[in-house]
Order: C-alpha cells, then sequence, then structure tokens
C-alpha cells in the first residue's frame, strides 16, 4: 500500500462514527446465576462423537478453569448431532463430565438430535442425567453468542 493510499483508509477510519455505549454494552454477557463473579465466558462446540474430539473438549474445559479460576469463568459444552455421544448415560467420560459438572460447567444437549434418535430407532437416548436438555444445539450456541460468549470449536 502506497502513501495515498494510506491516507485516504485513515481518513476513512477517522470519520467512521463511534460505536454508542450502549452497544458496546450489548455485547458484555450477563453472568449466570451460578457464576455471579464470572469474567470470561466461553461455549464449547461439540458435533462429532470422535473420543479424541470429546476428550479435548473436556481437557479444554478443565485448562480453562484451572487458567481463570472457577469462580471466573463460565464454561458451557453445547454437544449436537454425534457430539451427544460425550453426553451418553454409558459414556466413557462420564465420571470427567460428572466432575466438571460439579466445577461448575454446564452441559447442554441438544432435544433435535435426541428426538431425531428416537424417531430413527423407536428409543430415546439415555443421557446423563446432569446434562440440560435445549431443543436447538446449535440455538443454543447462537443464543450464547449473542449473549456475549465466545464460541470455540476445539
Amino acid at each position: 500500500m502506497n502513501r495515498r493510499e494510506l491516507l485516504v483508509v485513515a481518513a476513512g477510519l477517522a470519520l467512521m462514527p463511534a460505536i454508542p455505549h450502549s452497544v458496546q454494552a450489548q455485547t458484555k454477557a450477563k453472568p449466570p446465576e451460578d457464576k455471579p463473579f464470572a469474567e470470561h465466558f466461553i461455549a464449547l462446540q461439540l458435533s462429532d462423537s470422535d473420543p479424541k474430539k470429546q476428550r479435548l473438549v473436556l481437557s479444554v474445559a478443565s485448562n480453562l478453569q484451572k487458567a481463570y479460576g472457577q469462580d471466573k469463568i463460565a464454561i458451557e459444552v453445547v454437544a449436537f448431532g454425534p457430539g451427544i455421544d460425550l453426553l451418553r448415560a454409558e459414556s466413557e467420560n462420564r465420571a470427567l463430565v460428572d466432575s466438571l459438572i460439579t466445577q461448575g460447567v454446564r452441559f447442554d444437549v441438544c432435544g433435535n438430535t435426541l428426538d431425531t434418535i428416537e424417531h430413527e430407532t423407536g428409543q430415546r437416548p439415555k443421557i446423563n442425567p446432569h446434562a440440560i436438555e435445549v431443543q436447538v444445539g446449535v440455538g443454543q450456541l447462537l443464543t450464547l453468542s449473542e449473549g456475549g460468549y465466545t464460541v470455540i470449536r476445539p
């Protein structure tokens, strides 16, 4: 970029209207009731059944809590599609999931995925009783994102 182009870009940026404070405030997440002191808000997306991905999501949640402290970070794992395997009652990672739940990590499971499996197999999957069923997993991610959460797909 030559000097003239750089000046044009700089002038354009200077003329851009400032973002009103009220708009900036809307992007700040409201702490969940069980995490009133949370300063960081993370949603972890899990949409495949690969055991390595499942362990990675659990590891990321655990590492974030260690780095920021359980009270300072709100973590929500949203599982949909094949990702719900992590939250099946018989999951090999059940003990890790339950441990993270006791530390304040929330696990959401997609109701649409459960409905689809029930329709296809005639039986609704048995899910970890601590998981919270949400109607639409991707919709939950969108809601969290719009509420100020950072969505990460490890």
